[in-house]
């Protein structure tokens, strides 16, 4: 990745001589002699495009195609990446912890991001011709089993690791501010209630109901390990290969990143990610392949039974995400169905495990 001093620029602002010099950087001595740039990907608080680029043909081996990352251009996803420190996160974690993440993710050619307006961008490899998950349409088994393996490589990349507490840009370290208050997540539950009262299902009331009365312990109740988390890890933000080509599975959208409790990644995943009929066929089988992938990378002080008892702790987070993050984001009409589909994946996930009992 380059440590070149470049101006950050947003998609329009663009130039041939700006990506020359990204591509020079991460070591391709090549010239862009035309490009073209079209925005791809369903992201809400960052917006993706993919530039399509004419070389001059001296390094056969250079990209020919690469994917840029910026802030959204809609006012009120842009406050949300800003106040919540997304953008700032995403850069930082390809510049520091990337490398030694162990989990798939894209060459990142160029990082950089002002602190003071969080203004940012970021350059990476195309994955193309891999293709995005889509939490609508939800995985087959076998890329589900693909995402519990990359999630435990993740997560026994740094597991345990108190050098991390130094990052006060990674969620959930000593260093960091404090996320949204008990108090903010019930005034995010109520407005979603009141925006949405004729969609929201009785059992999805008195779900949401009871974890906001309980908030604190949700939040505080784990006392095991932390770990490195991707803290948004579902279908959408997963890039699966193709007969053509592509890793089997790259992870991308790091601007949730953290340090926290690895079960949170896995039951936010899988309450998403299949449905309650493939899940309930096959939810052991999966948690099993996961802690084998753990032990796998040297993680030797996590049982499966401590596996089962944080799957089910962390059981409500797709159903948190869904309500909070809906509200803090530019509606849309896609984005409407995805909150929906998350909600009634994480509701049904709690029903299933019986974890309102906690």
């Amino acid at each position: 990745m380059t440590v070149t001093q470049l101006p950050i620029l947003n998609p329009q602002d663009i130039t041939k001589s700006w990506l020359n010099e990204v591509l020079r950087g991460a070591g391709h001595d090549v010239t862009v002699e035309n490009f073209v740039s079209k925005r791809v990907g369903t992201g809400q608080v960052g917006e993706t495009y993919r530039f399509t680029l004419e070389l001059d043909g001296k390094n056969p081996s250079a990209p020919t195609t690469i994917v840029g990352k910026f802030p959204s251009s809609d006012p009120e996803s842009r406050a949300t990446g800003v106040n919540l420190g997304n953008y700032l996160r995403e850069v930082r974690f390809y510049q520091k912890l990337a490398p030694s993440a162990l989990i798939t993710t894209p060459v990142c050619l160029h990082a950089d991001v002002d602190e003071e307006t969080s203004d940012f961008v970021l350059m990476m490899e195309d994955l193309s011709p891999a293709e995005q998950g889509d939490q609508l349409k939800g995985l087959t088994l076998e890329q589900a089993e693909l995402g519990i393996i990359e999630a435990a490589k993740l997560h026994a990349s740094h597991w345990g690791d108190e050098s991390l507490d130094v990052y006060p840009w990674l969620t959930g370290t000593s260093s960091a501010p404090e996320g949204l208050s008990d108090e903010m997540m019930g005034e995010l539950w109520k407005g979603f209630c009141s925006r949405y009262s004729d969609l929201v299902k009785p059992e999805e009331v008195e779900i949401g109901e009871a974890l906001i009365r309980n908030y604190e312990f949700y939040r505080t109740g784990y006392e095991g390990p932390r770990c490195l988390t991707h803290a948004d890890f579902r279908p959408d933000n997963m890039m699966f290969g193709t007969a053509e080509g592509g890793y089997p599975l790259a992870v991308v959208d790091w601007q949730s990143v953290g340090l926290g409790a690895a079960m949170a990644d896995v039951s936010y995943f899988l309450s998403g990610a299949l449905t309650r009929e493939t899940l309930r066929g096959h939810e052991d089988q999966l948690l099993k392949r996961y802690h084998q992938t753990l032990i796998e990378h040297g993680v030797k002080d996590f049982t499966l039974d401590n596996v089962w008892n944080g799957y089910r702790h962390f059981s409500f987070s797709l159903f948190i995400m869904a309500f909070a993050a809906s509200m803090i984001v530019e509606r849309t009409e896609r984005g409407d169905a995805m909150f929906f589909a998350m909600l009634r994946g994480g509701s049904g996930h709690v029903t299933d495990l019986e974890a309102l009992d906690l």
